[in-house]
């Protein structure tokens, strides 16, 4: 089976040290990315850590398509304890990092400690201290700890130029934190690209915690891997080719038809419809894209470099969630308050689902949704805890007592935009999902879009949902975009020499893993739930346990955990 190749580069900012250690066994039967990620956190992350202590580790992971030039392979993985769930997170990002990391030579960097002062980690190859030896043995990774207390409070974009004037690297070399990172807001983001964020669960307040407030990569030393040129080329052709609305509008396209025909939820979720969906939608968009954008290596070019000329606000984006949660969620009807709230949520490093529907849950407790102006001071106070943005930088689950609001949020992960209310294949995979609301963990959603799948109803949809995690599970693990299935999916065996059931098998031991790692810090079926009620939701979590292989508490039975669990080194 095709898998990444490299070392586990584990930096303790601690002690300012740096341990290779080789994982080989480890990724020939879990392929790299979040299988891999997920390995190691379950093997070396204590099951009692505070997701806020030394003890925690973050992971940050590449597969073996990232060492490919194929289309929607320009992506990572990162991995960790989450300060918002409290349970394992796993989010990834595109861009053009993914390259850059390889080239370190490296395919899962690892971090654990907690330094006294905030630091940059440089990552390099170590090529020029190797030919300056005169030594032919390859390069190997170095890591150098440089103490940058000018950076306090710097935004993602001050860190980048701080990186291009002292490294000359550009910000596709490095991930970065902002404030919200730095203040432990539980859902800051890790950014990379200044645009591009490890969004969910709030891993960018991980690394604050560890006062990391950004880590470069430059090399040239990528390990080989070979990947079948013929199905890679024919995905990068038809990439090349397609005139999907996507490519044009980014994920706003489906903005329209997914408030008319399902639900775009409204007003800290009063609503089902939003009248000025068209406003802020594709089209709208559209209106305001100024060139393409694309991830590394991508022919596709879906992203969306937006600028407003009369007001001067440029951003990337925003995409369609962000359009949810700073548009429909708040009452905000234009396009330019939307695309503005994207460039602070970016410029802070926050994760504009959560930030979003946190600021929506505020304006429904005193009554201003539509006041942009408002919203916008709420997500700037969210990222420096002033006054009220500290309670509302502990996420909707931690204050929405204190507002009198619904706590909509499942395992303490505030929703995305597909409303399980009306979709309830989406609302039983957010009830039993182990990253809590998330509507990428197994994407249900993309099926009764379509009509595949009857959205009335959650019995019988079980094996469909867990043959739809497993293959999300691999598909994180490859790495692969999740905008690329309609040209990768029919692709897969031949691209990772494998039959589609090894495939499922990854991501399906992955799945699991993290749902031990949960059950161990005390997760159980209460955990597995909604805030709202769907038919048969018991009977149908239920259902789910059984196809899954899980205890009727929701928990992995120990024989299973023995007959799955992949050989990782221990931190020991």
């Amino acid at each position: 089976m095709l898998h990444a190749r490299g070392p586990l580069l584990t930096v303790d900012v601690s002690a300012r040290t740096a341990t290779e250690t080789a994982i080989d066994e480890l990724l020939e039967t879990s392929v790299g990315g979040r299988a891999v990620a997920t390995a190691l956190a379950h093997e070396r992350i204590p099951f009692d850590a505070d997701p806020y202590g030394a003890e925690n580790r973050v992971y940050l992971s590449t597969g073996p398509l990232q060492q490919s030039r194929m289309s929607f392979t320009g992506r990572m993985n990162m991995t960790g304890l989450s300060p918002l769930t409290d349970g394992l997170v796993s989010s990834n990002a595109g861009g053009y990092l993914s390259r850059n990391v390889v080239g370190t030579g490296l395919s899962v960097l690892e971090l654990v400690g907690s330094s006294d002062e905030l630091l940059a980690i440089h990552v390099t190859d170590g090529a020029d201290e190797s030919r300056s030896s005169g030594s032919e043995t390859p390069s190997r990774p170095r890591v150098e700890f440089e103490a940058v207390p000018g950076l306090e409070g710097a935004t993602v974009p001050e860190t980048s130029d701080y990186v291009a004037q002292t490294r000359d690297l550009g910000p596709d070399n490095c991930i970065a934190i902002g404030p919200a990172g730095e203040n432990l807001v539980r859902f800051a983001s890790v950014m990379t690209f200044d645009s591009r964020a490890f969004g969910r669960g709030g891993l960018g307040a991980v690394l604050g915690s560890k006062n990391v407030k950004c880590v470069t990569f430059e090399g040239d030393s990528a390990p080989p891997v070979e990947i079948s040129d013929d199905p890679a080329m024919d995905v990068h052709r038809e990439a090349a080719q397609s005139d999907d609305r996507m490519r044009r509008q980014g994920t706003t396209g489906s903005t329209e038809f997914i408030n008319d025909a399902f639900s775009l939820p409204t007003r800290y979720f009063a609503e089902y419809e939003f009248e000025h969906a068209a406003a802020i939608g594709g089209d709208a968009v559209e209106e305001k894209k100024y060139k393409k954008g694309a991830c590394s290596a991508c022919a596709y070019a879906c992203k969306l470099p937006t600028r407003d000329e009369e007001t001067g606000v440029e951003t990337e984006g925003p995409e369609f969630e962000t359009v949810y949660a700073f548009g429909s969620q708040q009452g905000v009807g234009d396009i330019v308050d939307v695309m503005r709230a994207n460039e602070l949520c970016d410029a802070l490093g926050m994760d504009t689902i959560s930030a979003g529907v946190t600021v929506a849950a505020y304006l429904a407790s005193v009554d201003e949704f539509g006041n942009a102006e408002l919203a916008r001071e709420l997500t700037e106070r969210i990222a420096y805890r002033d006054g009220v943005g500290d309670a509302l930088a502990e996420g909707v689950e931690r204050c929405h007592y204190d507002l009198g609001v619904e706590n909509y949020t499942v395992k303490g992960l505030e929703f995305a935009a597909h409303d399980g209310r009306v979709l309830h294949g989406q609302g039983l995979s957010y009830a039993v999902a182990n990253r809590g609301a998330d509507h990428l963990y197994a994407s249900m959603l993309s099926l009764e879009y379509n009509g595949d799948l009857d959205p009335e109803g959650t019995l019988g949809k079980s094996e469909t949902l867990v043959e739809r995690e497993n293959l999300k599970g691999f598909i994180d693990s490859g790495i692969v975009c999740v905008f690329g299935r309609d040209y990768v999916t029919d692709r897969l065996e031949a691209l990772f020499d494998a039959e589609y059931e090894e495939l499922l098998d990854v991501g399906a031991r992955t799945v699991l893993l993290e749902r031990d790692f949960n059950a161990r810090r005390g997760f159980d079926r209460s955990d597995d739930g909604l805030p709202y009620g769907l038919p048969d939701l018991e009977a149908a979590i239920a259902e789910y346990y059984e196809v899954r292989g899980l205890a009727d508490d929701g928990s992995v039975p120990a024989e299973t955990l023995e007959s799955i669990e992949p050989v990782a080194p221990s931190a020991d």
